[in-house]
């Protein structure tokens, strides 16, 4: 005959949290926008230096100005692979194609920042940078614990309001070289032609260092956002959000 066993008693010492409901963090202009300015941008930027291959420097023939570019033809050459158009006229004919969408969807998705007051959340104000900060001392590994955030962190608001205005340098130095007579006054204002043209030339390799890092950060920092821009539900935590 066997005794029969106490009933188990519940472990008080540990608790399991339920599993976060999914939240709604990117509504679908946002996502919208996002992803197709992601794919206007990768062909302007292809076709860009498709246009930039047929003269590799900065300045006229005769006097090429001497400004930092790793890429002057003497140097190093951009390989066809990266480059969209096949040829002078084919990179212009993509280049100009896709340059209306792309402003477009951006006119599309400040609209929504501004009559949605999301603005709020993503653009970096001074009171930001005790915050920024402290996510520096957080990533660098000398602060334990993940300060306290809203939607976006100090950091995020920082990145994000420096490529919303790199994409008006970048737009207006477009436009600037598109038509140097008609808006002679924007051209002259990025210091001319020449320079106008390399300063828009920055901006496309700045656009594609922070599109590498903001990738490299969403698989390392918060995995949970990709399915976030794609679905627009988030399941995680973001204080305050």
């Amino acid at each position: 005959m066997t005794t029969p066993s106490a009933p188990a008693l519940p472990d008080m010492g540990t608790s399991v949290e339920p599993p976060l409901p999914p939240v709604l963090r990117h509504r679908g202009i946002v996502r919208l926008t996002h992803w197709l300015n992601a794919v206007f941008l990768t062909g302007m930027i292809a076709s860009g230096l498709q246009i930039y291959a047929a003269y590799a420097h900065f300045g006229i023939r005769g006097s090429v100005l001497n400004l930092p570019n790793p890429f002057d033809a003497s140097r190093m050459a951009i390989p066809p692979e990266m480059r969209l158009g096949g040829w002078l006229a084919g990179g212009l004919r993509w280049h100009f194609t896709l340059a209306w969408p792309f402003v477009l969807t951006g006119l599309a998705y400040a609209i929504f920042l501004a009559v949605s007051g999301e603005w709020r959340k993503l653009i970096f104000r001074p009171r930001d940078v005790p915050g920024a900060i402290q996510m520096t001392r957080y990533y660098l590994r000398l602060r334990p614990d993940h300060p306290e955030q809203g939607k976006h962190n100090p950091l995020q608001k920082s990145a994000y309001s420096f490529i919303i205005l790199l994409a008006v340098i970048s737009t207006l130095s477009g436009f600037a070289i598109a038509k140097p007579i008609q808006l002679s006054l924007l051209t002259s204002l990025f210091g001319g032609y020449q320079l106008a043209r390399y300063w828009h030339f920055v901006t496309v390799w700045t656009f594609i260092a922070f599109t590498i890092v903001h990738v490299v950060m969403v698989f390392v920092a918060d995995p949970a956002s990709m399915r976030a821009i794609l679905t627009g539900r988030y399941r995680g935590r973001f204080p305050n959000g």
